[in-house]
């Protein structure tokens, strides 16, 4: 079985290039035992990636040059030398950005199709679901009448946070950057107020509405959105700190005066909880929200949104395009039609 890959072939310096990436076609062994044989329906795209195509020092070790990118995928199995396993059964696993892989069966999660569209499993009922509720209900810890401010709201971490706030009681505030995505916050999302970031009164909508305070902060931005909300941070309040995607392409400190004795006198004066995380020491928790989320899509509280780019040739533009925030909702490559 040959399959068509997409290998990092140099580490980016700033924004990812498509000559950082090469497209190649390799023959697969056949699955030993405790092995499948997959072929990618569906590859997640995801900001994390973009940490992975550095060799800095960082909670995972980097891609190799050479190696394929790595990726959350949904599979169909081909073959299999594992019992638990059959050909045509769909599974999440880790195969990245390629047609076909071969992975361990253990490491495999079979999927119903009949429960749920199968590209959830990379969203809202996969990963990002799982980071939104694990951050927002171990580290954030809501209250009803609490306000909730998230950013990068439409995305499916922050668009889940929204909604599972407003679940859990509390008001929920979304920032997004442009007129459209802030209609989405409202209209589809339900979001108690959305905010454009790019707007230049950006502060003072804000604190227009956050009359209250902001209670808890799920930070997935960072630069000049944290800079605005920093002020407008209660005693006590509660900053899950998700993502940084504001500086993930930067190759130096951003420019200006030191702002770390501010953060860190609002830390101390305002005995705030600042807890970096990473969903991995949190997967446990998938057990009780993946039928809870399930639940409340049945119910109609929890919404979803889905930007499902068509072939595996178009993943280098659709992932340099996540970074500056072009997709609606879950971004998903469609690597093979299903049939």
């Amino acid at each position: 079985m040959k399959s068509t890959r997409i290998v990092l072939a140099s580490r980016p310096v700033g924004r990812p290039e498509q000559e950082n990436f090469r497209t190649e076609t390799v023959e697969l062994e056949a699955p030993k035992p405790g092995e499948a044989l997959l072929q990618t329906l569906y590859l997640s795209l995801d900001p994390y990636m973009r940490g992975r195509m550095s060799d800095a020092p960082s909670y995972a070790p980097p891609v190799e040059i050479g190696q394929t990118m790595c990726g959350a995928t949904v599979s169909r199995v081909l073959e299999s030398d594992d019992p638990a396993l059959r050909p045509g059964d769909v599974v999440l696993g880790y195969g990245g950005w390629q047609t076909h892989s071969v992975e361990r069966a253990a490491t495999l999660r079979k999927l119903d199709p009949a429960l749920a569209p199968l590209t959830t499993a990379l969203g809202v009922l996969g990963m990002p679901g799982i980071t939104a509720y694990s951050g927002l209900m171990t580290i954030g810890r809501p209250e009803p009448g609490e306000t909730v401010v998230v950013a990068a709201a439409t995305g499916p971490v922050g668009a889940t946070v929204g909604q599972i706030a407003r679940i859990k009681g509390a008001r929920a505030v979304g920032i997004a950057g442009g007129p459209e995505k802030v209609a989405l916050l409202r209209d589809h999302f339900g979001f108690d107020a959305a905010i454009d970031h790019r707007a230049p009164d950006f502060a003072e909508q804000l604190a227009a509405a956050t009359p209250d305070g902001i209670d808890v902060y799920f930070e997935n931005v960072g630069g000049a959105v944290f800079d605005a909300v920093l002020p407008r941070l209660n005693q006590y309040a509660r900053i899950p700190v998700c993502g940084l995607v504001a500086n993930y392409n930067d190759t130096d400190l951003p420019p200006g005066p030191d702002r770390l004795p501010l953060l860190m006198s609002n830390i101390l004066r305002k005995s705030l909880t600042v807890r970096g995380f990473i969903v991995s020491e949190f997967m446990s928790q998938a057990a009780e929200y993946i039928p809870a989320a399930a639940q409340w899509i049945a119910e109609g509280k929890l919404s979803y949104l889905e930007d499902v780019v068509e072939g595996l040739d178009h993943a280098v533009e659709a992932f340099q395009g996540l970074l500056t925030g072009k997709n609606r909702g879950k971004l998903v490559v469609e690597v093979s039609a299903i049939s």
